[in-house]
């Protein structure tokens, strides 16, 4: 017992080693494929992270807007040597000026669908300069007299400030051989590949010792979430092995979320399958009548499957005898009352309808002796019957001239019933109700509230039901006289 506790616990670390390694893994390519999108964040907040994985994705610095970029730092030396005056700085503000309105036609940005950075730039300095012409927006900003007359430091504050780091964001991406962007993650993924490979061969080693009827391929796929974790392409599909991992480790309770998961499958299935349902055994019910079966059925040919009983016993005729007995017996008795009381009203109706005692009513004494002859022919009436009925249940003979009554009446009726007339009128009038059902229930079967249908039954599984326990003795002991072989 200790080894197999012992066993266990090995187990269930090394699950949640691989699956802490299958999250690492998940949270690298998640970073990687953030990393594009998100690569001004990183060089504003972060910018040692855009040194170490720029090389990563073939990213470099673009050589048009760092040359741009160099040529304002070699400005800002040029003026804390020389000044703003100096000959040197205008000959630097020329060619700057040059620059920026090469960098707006020719669009360095467009290679890498940065081409709405270019638009902020030139938004911001039409702007601040106040002209609707970023080109001469541009060369207003980089001439002397704009920088003399608003103040050097605060021009090229502004710069660093609003339009530097736009033009810093910019970058040219290498294309390799096969016309794709460079993309190096895979040096970062193979380790994990390589994990979870020869994790993968070890489980299906193990499945096929513990199943020996499976193929190679039908273990593999024993695990096949597991593959997503090899895949070199779609590698945001490795978040189903890692949410399964995390379950099995128990490190993560995704419960809830099957059930949730299970239930929408469910609700979404759960119409189109009453529909299918119902209507094809209606179907098959329609198609059964057209065959001709019902006919077959009432005529009881010898070709159809014969009939199986287990208990030697007409369960109709005992269910028929029992109903019978339960009325004489014991409601009879309970609603006698009444039945006396309808019978007293229609025998003193039917006498008031006679116009000789209506004469002799006014005659004293006939009106109390009418009532009490009334409820004595009443209470007769209802005893007669009434011990005619027991006698008829009680008496053999009685019983048997019933039986047969019964027995005549259903040969009568399956006789007549045979008739072609009454038959085929029978079958049509069958195949059309079935077809209202389908047109008028059905309908209403798949519209109800599958969300309310799911919840009762998850309210009938949560309830704790206490289970009946049935001795094997008393169930055999009931019946066994009626059990019968099978024939």
């Amino acid at each position: 017992m200790k080894n197999l506790k012992s066993s266990k616990q090995r187990n269930l670390w090394f699950e949640r080693f691989m699956a802490i390694a299958a999250t690492v893994n998940l949270g690298f390519i998640v970073f990687d494929l953030s990393y594009v999108p998100w690569r001004d964040f990183y060089l504003r907040k972060l910018p040692q992270i855009t040194k170490i994985y720029d090389p990563i994705k073939g990213i470099e610095a673009h050589r048009d807007t760092e040359n741009y970029l160099k040529t304002v730092d070699a400005l800002e030396e040029e003026v804390r040597q020389t000044g703003l005056q100096s000959p040197q700085v205008n000959g630097r503000l020329i060619q700057i000026s040059r620059l920026s309105s090469e960098m707006i036609d020719s669009n360095p940005f467009a290679g890498v669908n940065k081409s709405g950075t270019l638009e902020k730039i030139k938004k911001q300095m039409r702007s601040h300069i106040g002209n609707e012409s970023a080109k001469q927006s541009f060369a207003t900003f980089w001439s002397q007299p704009h920088l003399s007359q608003n103040g050097w430091v605060k021009e090229i504050n502004f710069f660093n400030q609003s339009i530097r780091p736009l033009i810093a964001s910019n970058y040219f991406r290498q294309i390799g051989e096969n016309g794709e962007f460079v993309d190096n993650f895979w040096i970062i993924d193979l380790p994990f590949v390589i994990l979870f490979g020869v994790e993968l061969l070890g489980r299906t080693f193990l499945i096929r010792r513990r199943h020996p009827g499976l193929s190679w391929f039908e273990a593999v796929l024993w695990r096949w979430y597991d593959l997503f974790l090899l895949l070199p392409f779609w590698r945001w599909l490795r978040i189903v092995p890692v949410l399964v991992r995390l379950d099995q480790a128990q490190l993560l309770n995704l419960h809830p979320v099957r059930k949730q998961i299970n239930q929408g499958i469910v609700a979404n299935f759960a119409e189109e399958l009453t529909e299918i349902v119902v209507v094809r055994v209606i179907n098959q019910i329609q198609g059964s009548i057209q065959k001709g079966e019902l006919t077959r059925w009432l005529s009881q040919q010898e070709n159809l499957r014969p009939y199986i009983d287990i208990n030697n016993v007409n369960e109709v005729e005992a269910i028929a005898g029992i109903l019978v007995k339960t009325i004489v017996y014991q409601v009879l008795p309970e609603i006698q009352p009444a039945i006396v009381a309808i019978l007293r009203h229609n025998i003193e109706t039917v006498f008031h309808q006679v116009p000789v005692y209506r004469n002799l009513q006014n005659l004293p004494g006939v009106g109390q002796a009418q009532t009490q002859l009334s409820e004595q022919l009443a209470t007769q009436i209802t005893t007669n019957l009434y011990k005619t009925l027991v006698t008829a249940v009680e008496d053999p003979v009685g019983a048997k001239l019933t039986s047969q009554l019964v027995e005549t009446f259903s040969k009568v009726l399956g006789s007549q019933i045979k008739e072609k007339h009454v038959l085929s009128e029978i079958q049509s009038l069958l195949f059309d109700f079935l077809e209202e059902i389908k047109i008028n229930y059905v309908q209403r079967l798949s519209q109800e509230d599958i969300d309310q249908i799911i919840e009762q039954t998850r309210q009938l599984r949560t309830q704790v039901s206490v289970p009946a326990i049935v001795k094997r003795s008393d169930r055999g002991g009931r019946g066994q006289g009626t059990r019968g072989r099978i024939k």
